[in-house]
């Protein structure tokens, strides 16, 4: 008999969460419209350098405005493909996008979406290391708020809060300027 186990581990592969609107796009408020799509500077080579150094690349985001009522979660999904597409043109690619659309004020039904999955709590990343065959101890998550941050310690990840700047210059940095 074989040991699997070496087979398995092997094909693991590390993971980058990325957070939305001010990490990848530039954070408007309640984004939704693929018109107003704005890259933040580095976001498509960042993604681009996390695919080629073999990473998955998975965006998680809490979009309450779904919740309040402010645009539907097809709209949501039309700005993630926009936004997809955008990355594409500098030859990155996103493996999945997972949102929260939940929001304890919200006056629309969450659809039975679990509020578990809305930051600060880990369940979009929980879901997407359930999914996928990810190599939890060489992902990280890269945030511009406290609550990812949070979302990276519950899920026992490593996270880099984002100030802004050059997106890639934090990835070349997080993966040791070697690529």
């Amino acid at each position: 008999m074989g040991d699997n186990k070496g087979a398995q581990a092997q094909a693991l592969r590390p993971a980058a969460f990325l957070d939305r609107d001010g990490v990848l796009n530039v954070d408007i408020g309640y984004a939704f419209r693929p018109a107003d799509l704005r890259l933040m500077p580095g976001a498509g080579e960042a993604v681009a350098r996390l695919n080629a150094a073999g990473y998955l690349v998975f965006v998680v985001t809490n979009q309450s405005g779904i919740a309040r009522g402010l645009y539907t979660l097809e709209q949501a999904q039309a700005f993630n493909t926009a936004l997809a597409l955008a990355l594409s043109a500098h030859g990155g690619h996103v493996d999945r996008f997972y949102l929260a659309p939940f929001h304890p004020e919200g006056s629309v039904a969450d659809d039975g979406f679990d509020p578990f999955d809305r930051k600060p709590n880990p369940g979009m990343i929980l879901r997407a290391l359930e999914d996928w065959p990810v190599d939890r101890a060489r992902s990280f998550l890269i945030g511009d708020k406290d609550t990812d941050m949070e979302a990276a310690r519950r899920a026992a990840l490593p996270g880099h809060l984002y100030a802004g700047g050059n997106l890639d210059d934090l990835v070349r940095e997080i993966l040791g300027g070697n690529l």
